[in-house]
């Protein structure tokens, strides 16, 4: 079992940044991938980003490409989320998700976190 407990999510204005972070429980995290998938109002979830167990491999859905950056530190048990030049359609909650195998899927993961709020103002 792998509890996730996401945090730093918050209102900015476009333009601006925000890192998430995902802080995950157990002995076992380095063994997982994992994910950042969004869900803004009215629509379906979206892979953002993955990374492998030991970050070897990223995967970034296009339309955040070059503007943000998925990263682990298998020490602290914690994924990140850096968001770059923010637009108000990245304005989503964003979840933290794991499971043993990466990939680029919205929903075929395990493991979810509660997700945590990010609102981007025009």
């Amino acid at each position: 079992q792998v509890q996730l407990d996401e945090s730093g999510g918050g209102l900015v204005q476009a333009g601006g940044s925000l890192r998430l972070s995902c802080a995950a429980s157990g002995r076992t995290f380095s063994s997982y991938a994992m994910a950042w998938v969004r869900q803004a109002p009215g629509k379906e979830r979206e892979f953002v980003a993955g990374i492998s167990e030991r970050g070897l491999r990223t995967y970034y859905t296009d339309s955040v490409k070059g503007r943000f950056t998925i990263s682990r530190d298998n020490a602290k048990n914690t994924v990140y989320l850096q968001m770059n030049r923010l637009k108000p359609e990245d304005t989503a909650v964003y979840y933290c998700a794991a499971d043993q195998f990466l990939s680029n899927s919205a929903s075929n993961w395990d493991f979810w976190g509660q997700g945590t709020q990010v609102t981007v103002s025009s």
